[in-house]
């Protein structure tokens, strides 16, 4: 945990550095985002530099501070080396190995997080138009402990959990904790605000009180359940010292 905890002080420190240089390029943005009996809300703040002759495509950090609520969702037994058996971007391109998935299930999720961003971005008509992606790095979860329902080959049991606190950026069901992402479209209908549609791809992940689930043909125990949600999202962008 300890080391843990150093990780995410120095991504802090990284987005920290800099902060009020190239004031035009700081963006604030306040996003909701609506899927099957989920609800989301983000507030956040980036900064942006415009790369090559033209600057149109710009690479970025930032802060993002995401809340999620939900019902009656279930959550899967989240470790790579359960789902799939691969890490990384292997995972990504491999099949599940259904046997491991066990299912926990809770009726009122509600989690909070704070990470930092990486942010993406190219603009089209003289910089009205942009089309971009970002997604969460490193951070920090919280949120009340909630009571769910384990379900494993057909048996059920009642189980606690809370949000994993840590959050880390690994790529596919190798990461860690709750992760944002988004990929959207945005018009600037004024030289400091513009509006954004596009679509939410979101990592919530409980971690229960005792490692509840027994693999099959193994010795090895699992307390991290992870529901991967896609969402709608429309938002707001103000920029305030944009030129």
């Amino acid at each position: 945990m300890k080391i843990y905890k150093q990780a995410i002080l120095i991504g802090f420190l990284c987005v920290s550095l800099n902060v009020f240089s190239q004031q035009s390029n700081h963006l604030f943005e306040a996003t909701v985002n609506v899927g099957n009996k989920q609800f989301a809300s983000a507030l956040s703040w980036n900064q942006q530099y415009g790369i090559g002759k033209s600057k149109r495509f710009k690479v970025g950090y930032g802060l993002r501070l995401s809340n999620y609520f939900g019902a009656d969702q279930n959550y899967i037994t989240a470790p790579a080396k359960y789902t799939s058996g691969k890490s990384s971007l292997a995972a990504l391109f491999t099949e599940n190995i259904e046997v491991n998935l066990d299912t926990l299930f809770v009726p009122r999720p509600q989690l909070n997080f704070l990470n930092a961003a990486v942010y993406l971005t190219y603009s089209f008509f003289d910089e009205r138009l942009d089309v971009g992606m970002n997604i969460d790095v490193i951070g920090f979860s919280v949120g009340s402990k909630r009571k769910g329902t384990f379900v494993s080959d057909g048996r059920t049991g009642i189980a606690d959990a809370k949000p994993t606190t840590f959050n880390l950026l690994l790529i596919s069901d190798s990461d860690l904790g709750s992760l944002n992402s988004e990929w959207y479209l945005r018009f600037w209908f004024q030289k400091k605000w513009a509006v954004k549609a596009g679509y939410q791809f979101l990592f919530t992940e409980y971690t229960t009180d005792t490692k509840i689930q027994q693999l099959p043909n193994s010795n090895d125990t699992n307390d991290r359940f992870r529901n991967k949600s896609a969402m709608l999202m429309l938002g707001v962008t103000y920029a305030p010292f944009r030129k």
